[in-house]
């Protein structure tokens, strides 16, 4: 039997309409929406769904409103699909965490809410981030390594998207300076639409706060493996899981080693819930020359048909 896993996309995967078919097809699922606005104090169905786009972006919005588009498809899911691991990418971390039994939805939902306030009102100036492309690691660690050493800014690899996609966050300078360095190496970087420095250590007064709240919930061990974004591995102690994610925003996202790592310990099919698929595109480019390897994205209900058909 083929072993699955199921993945989780974060902050960037938001879309129009996101999880409207499947909230109008199941009364469950629309009253997650229904806990999920409560919980934020946010009217999360009127922005996503009529498109208010402005709104859509901003993280205290987003944050509930994806984590319960992908909860949703995997409550749908989960009685008919067997997971052998979970991941999530970021935010999509913490829909990870619930799928594994990790924490109770109430729970989660008022960490995911909380989180993306913190980071919503974590506005710096200085801190910035970069997608960098068609780079090898070692070269994005040169340039990431030569801006540090030049500046004495703070800057870092905060994403391990795939063997050819970074993201570096840190001070503005840093990043401009390895900015105006691929280009030179034939690589493409491009500046991210964000408030902060993401993943980096200018996350650090946001972090103590959630951590703080993390200390409050009920931590259990994981039913099924979380393999986790700070170590790329999984944790089977609930208590240690939490003092690793107490670290999570500030820490780099090793979203590659987290896949090879699966799929060294058996894994062949991979289901991304959530919208627009970029996960399972990251999945493909990582793991392109292995053998065995399937991808479906799965963002409404016609697509949970589609995937269990795919998957008999």
């Amino acid at each position: 039997m083929t072993m699955v896993s199921i993945v989780f996309p974060g902050q960037g995967s938001q879309e129009p309409g996101m999880g409207r078919d499947l909230a109008e097809h199941s009364a469950e699922a629309m009253d997650l929406w229904k806990k999920a606005e409560s919980t934020s104090g946010l009217p999360l169905r009127e922005i996503y769904w009529d498109g208010d786009e402005s709104a859509m972006a901003a993280t205290r919005n987003l944050q509930p409103a994806l984590t319960v588009v992908n909860l949703n498809l995997w409550i749908f899911l989960s009685g008919r699909l067997e997971a052998a691991g979970f991941a999530g990418h970021s935010l999509g971390e913490y829909s990870a965490l619930f799928a594994a039994r990790v924490l109770p939805m109430d729970q989660l939902l008022e960490l995911v809410c909380l989180r993306g306030r913190l980071m919503d009102d974590a506005v710096n100036q200085d801190g910035r981030m970069a997608a960098i492309l068609k780079l090898t690691q070692a070269q994005v660690e040169g340039l990431v390594a030569d801006a540090a050493k030049a500046l004495g800014q703070e800057i870092r690899i905060a994403n391990y998207n795939t063997p050819g996609q970074f993201v570096v966050s840190g001070h503005a300078q840093a990043v401009d300076h390895v900015c105006a360095a691929v280009k030179p190496l034939k690589g493409r970087a491009m500046v991210l639409p964000v408030s902060n420095a993401f993943h980096s250590p200018y996350m650090g007064e946001a972090g103590a706060e959630l951590a703080k709240f993390m200390d409050r919930l009920d931590w259990r061990d994981p039913k099924t493996p979380v393999y986790l974004n700070v170590t790329g591995r999984p944790e089977p102690d609930g208590a240690a899981l939490k003092d690793i994610m107490k670290r999570q925003m500030t820490s780099s996202v090793h979203w590659t080693q987290t896949i090879e790592n699966q799929y060294a310990d058996g894994m062949r099919s991979y289901v991304e819930l959530g919208p627009k698929g970029a996960l399972s595109r990251m999945i493909s480019q990582i793991l392109k020359d292995c053998e065995g390897v399937t991808t479906a994205s799965v963002s409404n209900l016609e697509q949970t048909v589609a995937t269990l058909e795919a998957l008999a």
